[in-house]
């Protein structure tokens, strides 16, 4: 039986050992922060028939990550994790709000945020991450996923560039998920959905580090559309 190893790990290398097992936590398909039961406005294209094959969800993430996840929640994991003081962390937090003009995206967004503030707060607590915790308590901020997962990743030493990347592949393989349920198309399906967004995500975050502040929050409106338009289905398995 091999002896286990007792050579203390090297300080540098600890800090990123542990912020990355931290990431891979946060964005595990398990964690309870609600992403199973929220569509983001995909449900709408499956009831009109837009969406419903493996070929059209492939072309409905590719453009929802492009033209929604990247310039918001994208943007907003730069934002926080380069953030020189707290107030710019208050400050992406309430810009993503303010550019969520659905509803039940916001609404998504606070749930899923407080939540993945909880569990950060719980597991991996920092002061940053304490402090946002008590604001939405209080109602000061109004709550992002994105945010939360930034400050502790930022806090543990993780580069933006790698949070923001695990950002968007966690989000979609969330949206892949609930396609898979939702339209169905299948497990396999879904994985070979998830290997073709590989260099999406990639160019995603490349145009993260390339986007100006005034980029922000310039999304599509058929997406926003749709998500409006969700409120109002006949029947519904998710709540955006």
């Amino acid at each position: 039986m091999p002896s286990t190893p007792t050579e203390p790990v090297p300080a540098a290398a600890a800090p990123g050992a542990a912020g990355m097992l931290a990431v891979l936590q946060l964005c595990d398909s398990a964690l309870p922060t609600g992403a199973f039961a929220h569509s983001l406005g995909l449900e709408t294209y499956i009831d009109d028939g837009t969406v419903g094959d493996e070929p059209g969800f492939l072309a409905w993430v590719r453009h929802c990550l492009h033209h929604q996840v990247v310039p918001a929640e994208g943007w907003a994991v730069r934002a926080v994790a380069t953030a020189a003081d707290d107030d710019a962390v208050w400050r992406a937090d309430d810009l993503l709000a303010a550019q969520a003009l659905p509803a039940q995206i916001r609404d998504a967004a606070s749930a899923m945020g407080r939540r993945m503030a909880e569990i950060g707060a719980e597991n991996f607590p920092s002061p940053r991450l304490t402090a946002y915790a008590d604001r939405l308590r209080a109602g000061t901020s109004r709550g992002s996923p994105a945010v939360a997962f930034a400050l502790v990743g930022a806090d543990l030493g993780v580069a933006w560039e790698h949070l923001a990347g695990a950002y968007l592949f966690s989000t979609v393989t969330s949206l892949t998920q609930n396609a898979v349920r939702g339209i169905p198309i299948g497990q396999n399906a879904g994985q070979r959905v998830l290997r073709a967004l590989h260099d999406d995500v990639a160019r995603g975050v490349e145009r993260i580090g390339r986007m100006a502040d005034d980029e922000f929050g310039a999304t599509s409106p058929g997406l926003e559309i749709a998500q409006m338009r969700h409120a109002w289905q006949r029947a519904r398995m998710f709540m955006s």
